[in-house]
């Protein structure tokens, strides 16, 4: 097995967790270019950071459930992506000082790794991941819960509207306007649902639910952009 170093065990103090297995806390924070050759790859992160990514947007996921009773699912996911997006994770990451505990190559460090924001966001995913494996669903819980709780309680600014951002990340790409089908409506009628999907071009389609169509519609173009990696931005002004 195994030993920490120093700056893995000051990571341990700061993230307020410690590690029964050592060796996933260093593959959590090796970074590909460490590795001697590319068949070492299962070596680096990449898997753990797979692995930490749907984590991180499930711990996410219940406690926006639980923190806003009342929103309906298309607020709920923008604020999903808004947290999950890779600019927060890298904020995270700055906050557990990640960046004296990563392992890169000699090159990735001379390119500034240890700030580039995919750098820093992969291995905070990473580190979810390695909690999860090594403590198990509440462990790693945790650890989102002690570093999300206040940003996703705190006052931000309001993401733009999803609709219009599908619809110039598709004109962008030279793709036709999205196109949004009313799947199902259900329930009574001072209480309805709407079930909405919604097509562009050769993506798969993404649906999305709500009480009003614009609501369902709303939703479902916040899904297929989270499906896309489109990341979420913020209005001006």
């Amino acid at each position: 097995m195994s030993r920490k170093s120093k700056a893995q065990k000051e990571l341990e103090l700061r993230i307020g967790y410690s590690f029964g297995n050592p060796a996933l806390l260093d593959r959590a924070l090796t970074h590909i270019s460490a590795l001697a050759g590319a068949k070492n790859r299962a070596g680096s992160y990449q898997r753990l950071e797979f692995l930490g990514d749907h984590v991180l947007g499930l711990v996410i996921s219940d406690m926006l459930f639980r923190a806003f009773p009342d929103a309906e699912e298309g607020e709920l996911s923008r604020r999903l992506a808004d947290l999950v997006r890779k600019e927060t994770c890298a904020d995270v990451a700055r906050t557990m000082e990640l960046g004296p505990a990563m392992k890169l190559g000699a090159s990735e460090v001379n390119a500034g790794g240890r700030r580039r924001i995919a750098i820093l966001a992969d291995i905070c995913e990473a580190l979810i991941g390695a909690v999860f494996i090594d403590g198990g669903y509440a462990s790693s819980a945790g650890l989102v819960e002690r570093f999300w709780q206040e940003r996703m309680l705190k006052p931000t600014q309001p993401l733009r509207d999803a609709k219009t951002m599908l619809q110039e990340w598709a004109q962008a790409r030279g793709m036709p306007a999205p196109l949004y089908r009313e799947l199902e409506r259900s329930g009574p009628d001072h209480d309805p649902e709407f079930r909405v999907a919604v097509e562009i071009a050769d993506c798969r389609p993404a649906e999305g639910v709500g009480r009003s169509k614009r609501a369902a519609e709303q939703a479902a173009a916040a899904a297929m952009l989270m499906r896309e990696g489109v990341e979420a931005e913020r209005a001006e002004g």
